[in-house]
């Protein structure tokens, strides 16, 4: 394990320390935005203009490196990211906040496209689960870290949207400085094609878009909804934090259950959980202390991000060869263009109704989707378990991009 490690050691540091800085960001902009009287419906779009930009950043990304290799690319965008939440504090108005997470999650996509092709590139088949594994502990650990820097400081003064700018601005040095080779480029993949990709798993693209359009309204207004069940601000860095480790905790064991039986009876089974969640928060929440929504939280994170996993890993079950890249670019597109959606239609509703509409938006998403997934799974047989693909977290069903310039490369073998 530490031999696999030592190879990507200075890599997994510079992830560490960016997705720190990102952490902080994510929670403390809405929280921020709150504060300055912004309405719901514009803290929503502004969650909306990152994924916006984080879809670009993923259809663009493995043609930046194509030109311009993973090192100068990587240079390029943690410099272009780490300017971003300093002007946030500067600069404080709808128009350029909704400019600057475009260009945040621009930035974040291709960095993600970057770290984990560059990682497959480190790994061989013996150690490739030890790697991404240490990745996804990496990730989903720091993120925590840094939404609870949230609560060393004054959120309305500059010093934490400076402090994100510089922890972007390091992750760039022990990947700079590493003496490790770089992945090759690699040459151009086929297009998406969303009719072929709905014939081949319309469980998996639908269960894509409904991820991206609830994990996207969660991390553009969770924080919002947090701060607004007790009027205290530290409560929306405990509630993402405990969200995200419910997250974390879920991926492993569905996952290990969806290898073992038809998934679509899992995706359905946690949609519905998921739902019944959401409408819990919806109606009795408001009764309820802090302990109990940081409980919700951790138990709605267990099972809403591991919808994208499971539907991927049902996608690529129906997957050939030939359509291998095709339908990882385009799952992930189909997030993206609901994380784009959820964010300003889940404001809509917290406006019209209360901020904890937010969870009867995901709620509605997840039991449609649920719905739709047991109808379509009496009129279509089921992968067997023997035919499974080996599950993948899909670090995409939380912020991440996927490894769509990983798979184009392995193309190339």
């Amino acid at each position: 394990m530490i031999r696999a490690l030592a190879s990507v050691a200075a890599l997994l540091l510079g992830v560490a320390i960016l997705l720190t800085g990102q952490g902080l960001q994510g929670v403390l902009l809405p929280v921020r935005a709150t504060l300055e009287s912004f309405s719901t419906v514009a803290i929503g779009v502004i969650g909306a203009t990152y994924f916006l930009g984080f879809t670009a950043g993923c259809w663009m990304g493995p043609d930046l490196i194509r030109r311009a290799g993973h090192v100068r690319v990587f240079a390029a965008m943690t410099a272009l990211a780490s300017a971003a939440p300093l002007l946030h504090g500067l600069w404080i108005n709808l128009w350029s906040w909704g400019l600057l997470r475009v260009i945040s999650g621009f930035c974040f996509a291709v960095l993600y496209v970057v770290i984990e092709s560059w990682l497959n590139e480190r790994a061989t088949n013996e150690n490739r689960g030890q790697i991404f594994s240490a990745y996804i502990l990496i990730n989903m650990t720091v993120l925590a870290v840094g939404q609870q820097i949230l609560l060393l400081d004054d959120p309305e003064k500059l010093d934490l949207f400076a402090l994100a700018s510089v922890l972007v601005s390091l992750a760039a040095v022990p990947v700079l400085m590493s003496r490790a080779a770089s992945p090759h480029a690699g040459e151009d993949s086929p297009g998406v094609d969303f009719l072929a990709l709905y014939a081949i798993s319309p469980a998996g693209m639908l269960g894509s878009l409904t991820s991206g359009l609830t994990n996207g309204a969660f991390w553009a207004l969770a924080a919002v909804f947090a701060a607004a069940q007790s009027g205290d601000v530290s409560l929306s860095a405990w509630f993402m934090t405990a969200v995200v480790l419910g997250g974390a905790a879920g991926q492993f064991p569905l996952g290990w259950l969806s290898d073992r039986i038809d998934r679509r009876y899992v995706l359905a089974s946690i949609s519905v959980a998921a739902g019944v969640v959401g409408l819990l928060v919806q109606l009795i929440m408001p009764g309820l202390g802090k302990l109990p929504l940081l409980v919700a939280g951790f138990t709605w994170g267990a099972l809403a991000f591991p919808v994208y996993s499971i539907s991927a890993a049902h996608a690529n079950d129906r997957a050939t060869p030939e359509t291998y890249i095709m339908m990882s670019s385009g799952l992930l597109l189909m997030y993206g263009l609901g994380a784009v959606t959820g964010p300003i239609v889940a404001s809509a509703f917290m406006a019209w109704l209360s901020e904890r509409a937010l969870f009867l938006f995901a709620a509605l998403a997840h039991l449609s989707l649920a719905t739709y997934v047991v109808l379509r799974s009496l009129r279509r047989d089921p992968v067997k378990p023997s035919e499974h693909t080996d599950f993948s977290d899909a670090l995409a069903s939380v912020v991440t991009a996927s490894t769509i310039y990983e798979e184009e490369e392995l193309s190339q073998d």
